[in-house]
């Protein structure tokens, strides 16, 4: 008799790892934009004068989505026995990781949505690879070689140019005034930050933690902190709307397409994808969810947009040949370790 795993298994390999890998990244290209949309959606049915479909709600309710999914694919994660072999030390570490990664970061970017355009934070998002390349080169000791380095260096040219001519909204302004910068695009470029750093805070400290148990831990301490910190920073008030019937019924579509079958077809194409796919696919995610923005938003690139973009681009394509060397062979899902698969999924994904 088949088990519930083995099950799941034959349905994933109906398809090939290519199918999987494509769709997961076109979802996520298109997270941005339809969170945008929907909260678009949200104001024009204002209840008792608030959206309903606020980002707090979204990022609140999204989380609670991913768990469930989560918990049903990783559940045999989730054992006492894993819980007993943790140490001190490793706790500390997830707890740190889960608010930076689960919590501070996806908050950051969900704030950066309101005061700035979708194209600036996904162009601006491409931050966070090139600092996570550099925090591994100097603190992990990783090995890059010459190709990297150059597009890694190219990319945040190409991230520094959108930031400086192409903001919008309200601009805050630093180092006595030679530097304008908007307030969404310092969102995005803090929560790029703050993913770099946990990241790399994994790939140091969380090399035995399995990628389901972690992958649970910090979706649920990260939505209990979310939730926390919104209320002491906007009050109990904001999550009033939070079980209306009508931001459940634009989330069942969200949750659904975004984060379960996004969420789905993540994991599906780690299993029997080399490496090298998925480095050529998460490049390609900026250039999609740009044509995301504009099919569903409407969004047409400004000039600093494009020419930031290009610059990233050219730096995207260098990285990619640094990475030709690498080998093939598909990657385990099972001995894939949090730190790598964070590093792997280096876009904002909705959640």
């Amino acid at each position: 008799m088949k088990t519930m795993s083995s099950k799941v298994s034959s349905v994933w390999d109906l398809l090939p790892s290519s199918v999987y890998l494509w769709s997961a990244i076109a979802i996520g290209a298109a997270s941005s934009s339809v969170t945008r949309k929907i909260i678009e959606i949200g104001e024009q049915h204002f209840i008792n004068g608030r959206n309903p479909i606020s980002l707090c709600n979204v990022l609140f309710v999204g989380n609670i989505c991913a768990f469930a999914v989560m918990l049903f694919i990783f559940y045999r994660d989730w054992h006492r026995r894993l819980l007993k072999r943790l140490s001190r030390s490793d706790w500390i570490s997830l707890v740190l990781i889960a608010i930076l990664s689960g919590a501070l970061a996806p908050a950051l970017f969900f704030a950066a949505l309101d005061n700035t355009t979708v194209t600036n934070v996904i162009l601006i998002g491409r931050l966070e690879p090139v600092l996570a390349l550099g925090f591994s080169y100097c603190l992990l000791g990783a090995r890059v070689n010459k190709w990297t380095v150059a597009g890694s260096v190219v990319a945040f040219a190409g991230v520094a140019i959108t930031a400086l001519l192409g903001s919008s909204g309200q601009t805050i302004t630093m180092m006595g005034g030679l530097i304008q910068l908007g307030k969404g695009e310092l969102q995005v470029a803090i929560a790029a930050l703050v993913s770099a750093v946990a990241t790399v805070l994994s790939k140091l400290r969380l090399q035995q933690i399995s990628l389901g148990f972690f992958s649970l831990f910090r979706t649920a301490l990260g939505t209990v902190v979310f939730f926390m910190l919104a209320n002491y920073l906007y009050g109990v008030e904001h999550f009033a709307d939070a079980f209306s019937p009508f931001l459940w019924k634009w989330m069942l579509i969200y949750g659904t397409v975004i984060v379960v079958v996004g969420q789905l077809c993540w994991f599906a194409a780690l299993r029997s994808s080399s490496s090298g796919q998925i480095s050529l696919a998460n490049s390609c995610n900026p250039l999609i969810a740009i044509a995301m923005a504009y099919l569903i938003l409407g969004e047409v690139p400004t000039t600093a947009q494009y020419l930031g973009g290009s610059v990233i681009l050219i730096g995207i394509v260098l990285g990619l040949i640094g990475n030709l060397p690498r080998r093939k062979t598909p990657i385990c899902l099972a001995r894939l370790t949090p730190g790598k698969q964070m590093e792997m999924t280096s876009d904002f994904r909705g959640i």
